[in-house]
């Protein structure tokens, strides 16, 4: 029978937990700064136990804590049970205007354009 791990690398663990695609990519997230164990910036071998809040920045910040350790990438569902997910909803998207399409070799728009554009848009009065 394994012994029971107490502790696993912070990089090894982001990984197995699917906070990052790749290793690699969270060892060099680690040496970068993006991961903080604890409110602190964590070195790639620094260990994690159960219940350290990590803190990982992929395309938008994640704040999870960690309720069991794994060495090994494992499935989604198993991933989602090894984490309690504390990270934030996103804000709904807000409606944007459709772009403006110019025709090719107009050139660029005038100055009366740029504010006929922004008058339609609202961005100015």
């Amino acid at each position: 029978m394994a012994a029971e791990l107490t502790s696993v690398r912070v990089d090894v663990w982001a990984w197995s937990v699917r906070l990052y695609k790749t290793r690699s990519a969270a060892t060099d997230a680690a040496k970068a700064g993006h991961i903080r164990v604890n409110g602190d910036r964590a070195k790639p071998a620094q260990p994690v136990k159960v219940g350290d809040e990590v803190r990982a920045l992929t395309d938008r910040e994640h704040i999870v804590f960690v309720k069991q350790l794994l060495t090994k990438r494992v499935s989604a569902a198993v991933a989602a049970a090894a984490i309690d997910d504390r990270t934030p909803a996103l804000p709904p998207k807000e409606e944007r205007a459709a772009p403006v399409v110019r025709e090719r070799g107009a050139g660029r728009p005038t100055k009366r354009d740029r504010r006929a554009l922004e008058k339609l848009r609202g961005e100015r009065r």
